[in-house]
């Protein structure tokens, strides 16, 4: 996708900081919060539009006259691979997350009753002993350690695995597709291969889920008799992989940020009510890893701003932008945990809003306060300007996290 000249690409160059989203979003987000972009890839319509401004990337995020499904929008950044016939096509049954209602919901549904605050809960004393295990086996290895790999993947994986009663080998399988999967550099070989080894590895569990009715989690999905076995296995590959990617990234780049900013790690440290308070819905907001946007086609002429969306365009909104408008938030360029930040769009909103989220929210207040706790003398153990960031991903974060303490 690009624009004129002076607007951004997606993803685009962070700058010199490696918390901020682009420059260009300020700028377009006061002067044109509704700016032209060109697709390149397998457009309807080569126009659409990037939003900036957070009223109005809410108010299209909840607007009905928008859509969600795959099948109607251009896609927001070529796959690294040649595709010269192509034309997107509609979800695969069960595979909500690019669809509309009645189909969203229908899924939606299903699942809503295992991600509830109560459910979550009652799920968090087996994550303490998680992340308490995850951090002994890190320490035991010793310092310096990658704390990517050592921590943040070890607990996401670790935590699915229990919360949805599957295999090691299994999440091994689905871990390694979509770590795959969320990159921008794979060949369609690779792509292909992925998931193919999703669907071989799925299946047999889905047909065995679906036989005995159990009292896990794809058991009682089963026992609702709603589900054909190929909703099944697209259903678990997305619960399965939704945090896969965006918790570990959360995990690591919210501790990278922490030791950066070493004034509020102090206020975390000397007062650790604040992560529940709502140090973590500021990180969520101040790092806001989901740098592609959220894409959505108009379904009908709209008027955005004094601009008119025609009905087929694609819209893409800059959830970065979004979560740095000084609007709605005071000093959005500043890292503050002790902000309560009401209206973050970190976890999307409307009907579309992250069905993990309460999953999210504790792991990453459980998994924080325990790294910090536990290693009092945490640092980097290389220059940060040295980190390797996920700045061509789908989920912005590190590649690693090198840390050292004593």
């Amino acid at each position: 996708m690009k624009s004129r000249p002076d607007a951004p690409v997606i993803p685009s160059d962070r700058g010199r900081c490696p918390f901020d989203p682009p420059a260009e979003y300020a700028r377009l987000r006061e002067k044109e919060p509704v700016s032209p972009i060109t697709f390149q890839v397998y457009p309807k319509d080569p126009s659409g539009w990037l939003v900036t401004r957070h009223d109005l990337v809410r108010q299209i995020l909840a607007d009905n006259r928008f859509s969600h499904r795959n099948e109607l929008l251009a896609h927001v950044v070529a796959p690294p691979f040649p595709m010269t016939e192509y034309a997107p096509q509609p979800s695969a049954p069960g595979a909500f997350a690019k669809t509309d209602a009645p189909e969203h919901a229908k899924y939606r549904r299903l699942l809503a009753g295992h991600f509830t605050v109560r459910k979550i809960q009652q799920f968090e004393p087996e994550l303490v002993r998680i992340v308490d295990r995850t951090l002994d086996e890190m320490e035991a290895q010793g310092s310096p350690a990658d704390l990517l790999k050592s921590f943040a993947e070890v607990v996401s994986v670790r935590s699915v695995r229990a919360l949805m009663g599957v295999s090691a080998e299994l999440m091994e399988v689905i871990s390694k597709s979509f770590a795959l999967m969320m990159t921008l550099t794979y060949t369609l070989e690779e792509f292909i291969g992925a998931v193919e080894a999703m669907d071989a590895a799925l299946r047999p569990v889905v047909r065995e889920r679906m036989a005995e009715q159990g009292d896990d989690f794809f058991g009682q999905l089963a026992a609702t008799g709603e589900l054909t076995e190929e909703e099944m296995v697209n259903l678990a590959v997305l619960t399965l992989g939704g945090s896969l990617d965006t918790t570990p990234n959360m995990l690591a780049l919210g501790t990278f940020a922490l030791l950066e900013h070493p004034e509020q790690l102090a206020l975390l440290r000397a007062r650790p009510e604040l992560y529940g308070a709502g140090a973590v819905d500021e990180l969520m907001r101040y790092l806001t890893i989901s740098q592609m946007g959220s894409s959505r086609c108009a379904l009908e002429d709209v008027e955005l701003d004094g601009v008119t969306v025609r009905a087929g365009q694609t819209v893409v909104l800059s959830l970065p932008s979004a979560n740095r408008d000084p609007a709605v938030f005071d000093n959005p360029d500043t890292l503050d945990v002790t902000r309560v930040p009401r209206g973050h769009l970190a976890l999307g909103f409307g009907a579309h809003q992250c069905l993990g989220q309460h999953l999210a929210r504790t792991s990453l207040r459980v998994g924080l306060s325990a790294l910090f706790a536990r290693f009092p003398k945490l640092r980097l153990a290389t220059p940060a300007k040295e980190v390797p960031l996920r700045d061509r991903a789908v989920h912005y974060g590190v590649d690693r996290l090198l840390v050292a303490w004593d």
